[in-house]
């Protein structure tokens, strides 16, 4: 199925939205914190939370809930900006670093400071947004291909531009997939403002190809995992070689030198119908329950950094010790501008 542009999207949620749905029904003083018997939950098209997670909420809440998925992190927060005047719902998940300033700036959010969240997730915090997860987007090889032909991995972003990797590589549009924009954000890192764009160039010219999203690349161009393409080098996350384990190992790595550590925030939506139940579904987010499933099912790390981990993530899942860093200012201030000079000169 061809996707829908972010143009027709956009139009069907602001229709949707003008319509009036119990979640833009103010009830109570206004002065207090709103709350209705309905609560709508907005995240991005990769909130895979265990169902029977979802019913204890809801039967603990009292709430009616519903879950509103418009695209993944960079169409979520568009989406949100163009309706914050008639807000898709109460709360949402799954706006990251590399989007958070936009949301703030924008006035889509409300402050909310969850009493849940521990000390030691307080360097993952963002103004008005509560730390859910982290993970770290890098690039994957299959493992398998490079024994197969006695050619070595390669590990850190110059080697990518090595020609004997030429046409190898497969990555995602910065204007339109988070990984792709964290990646993108890396190479401004490691190569500054100066260089990330003869960086990308030089990529460009060694055959990598630049696929619109995350699952088109790692499930069609890659060569690795569940997929059959001609690619045995992608963008993806560094947890993902937990997820291809064949017996005492597995059969993608990730590169650690190549990684932008990712965060995942949740927050409470201007002009919420139910501020109480958002509050209540933040804190449920960072309970022991929720926070132990996360590694499982959305395949990041808790912001709750002393969760159990699964076993096979020591292993194949590890941190980059040194992920390549921008500081959020900086994103906040230059993300569009990136944006628009990668397009130009590359996309």
């Amino acid at each position: 199925m061809k996707p829908l542009s972010t143009a027709v999207i956009a139009g069907a949620l602001i229709a949707l939205s003008a319509c009036g749905t119990p979640a833009q029904e103010q009830t109570g003083n206004p002065g207090a914190p709103s709350e209705s018997e309905t609560l709508t939950v907005v995240t991005h098209d990769a909130f895979t939370l265990p169902d029977e997670l979802k019913e204890k909420f809801a039967e603990e809440s009292g709430y009616k809930v519903t879950y509103v998925a418009p695209g993944d992190s960079g169409t979520l927060v568009n989406q949100l900006v163009l309706t914050k005047d008639a807000p898709l719902g109460d709360v949402v998940y799954g706006i990251d670093n590399t989007f958070a300033s936009r949301a703030s700036d924008e006035g889509v959010l409300v402050d909310y400071e969850s009493p849940a969240l521990p000390g030691n997730a307080q360097q993952f915090a963002a103004d008005q947004l509560t730390p859910i997860d982290f993970g770290d987007v890098c690039i994957n090889a299959d493992k398998a291909w490079f024994e197969e032909r006695k050619l070595d991995v390669p590990t850190t972003l110059d080697d990518l531009t090595d020609p004997e990797y030429k046409d190898l590589l497969v990555l995602t549009n910065p204007a339109s997939s988070s990984p792709g924009l964290a990646f993108l954000l890396a190479t401004i890192g490691a190569k500054g403002e100066d260089g990330y764009l003869d960086y990308w160039k030089a990529l460009q010219d060694n055959g990598a190809k630049i696929d619109s999203d995350w699952t088109e690349a790692y499930y069609t161009d890659f060569s690795g995992a569940d997929g059959d393409g001609p690619r045995p080098l992608v963008l993806s996350y560094a947890t993902s070689p937990a997820y291809t384990v064949d017996g005492e190992s597995s059969t993608t790595e990730a590169l650690l030198g190549t990684c932008f550590r990712q965060i995942e925030y949740a927050g409470i939506l201007k002009g919420a119908a139910n501020e109480i139940g958002a509050r209540k579904f933040i804190d449920f987010m960072l309970s022991p329950e929720v926070q132990s499933a996360i590694p499982e099912n959305l395949y990041m790390y808790p912001a709750v950094i002393d969760t159990e981990l699964p076993e096979d993530w020591a292993r194949f899942a590890p941190l980059a010790s040194s992920p390549i860093e921008v500081p959020a200012e900086e994103i906040g201030a230059n993300r569009d501008r990136w944006i628009q000079e990668w397009t130009e000169a590359i996309g």
